[in-house]
């Protein structure tokens, strides 16, 4: 059973055996809200909301895997492909980045998740939206991180995973922002790291 996480949180991500992890994935579920009155049955709606990992040295940016860029550049951090609807939103994985946490270069010490709304829609049109990271190897969810309350930004700095000392942690970071990209949200993933 994993722990659900509130803003701010922290866990460590060591196994209760002691032996550390070797690769976790980190998925990310969404559906679009219902739509309501007459446009209910006028228009679909479709929502992409894009997964990144913005992998640092310190508080330098020196990769980034999404969904243009499926696989960091040393092998370690992989994006498994771009869901432009959503549509699982009720504990599946409409997008998933996995990370190779044995492979990952001793430079990289932290790496932040981040969604954004590369359609443009605020949050406030999401239902369900979570951010979860599992032990890839046993399926064990570790945290979960829900989104609640919507609102209008059209992104969202999820999480970061931090090695100290060798132990990798887990922070639900959870701070709203605006951006279609990864790129638009560095400032504010800046003020995290």
């Amino acid at each position: 059973m994993g722990v659900t996480l509130t803003k701010g949180q922290q866990i460590s991500l060591d196994k209760a055996s002691g032996s550390p992890l070797s690769v976790v994935r980190m998925g990310l579920g969404w559906k679009a809200s219902q739509r309501k009155g007459f446009l209910a049955r006028m228009t679909a709606r479709e929502i992409d909301l894009d997964a990144s990992a913005v992998l640092f040295a310190g508080k330098e940016p020196i990769d980034v895997v999404f969904f243009q860029h499926l696989v960091s550049n040393d092998g370690s951090v992989r994006h498994t492909g771009d869901n432009l609807t959503g549509g699982a939103g009720q504990g599946g994985d409409d997008e998933s980045i996995l990370v190779d946490l044995q492979r990952l270069p001793v430079h990289v010490d932290q790496i932040v998740f981040t969604v954004n709304s590369f359609t443009g829609q605020t949050f406030a049109e999401v239902d369900n939206a979570f951010c979860r990271l599992l032990d890839e190897n046993t399926g064990q969810e570790l945290a979960r991180y829900t989104l609640s309350g919507g609102g209008k930004y059209t992104a969202q700095i999820m999480a970061k995973v931090d090695r100290t000392s060798g132990t990798w942690r887990m922070s639900a970071i959870g701070e709203p922002a605006s951006g279609r990209t990864f790129q638009d949200l560095l400032p504010v993933i800046a003020s995290h790291l």
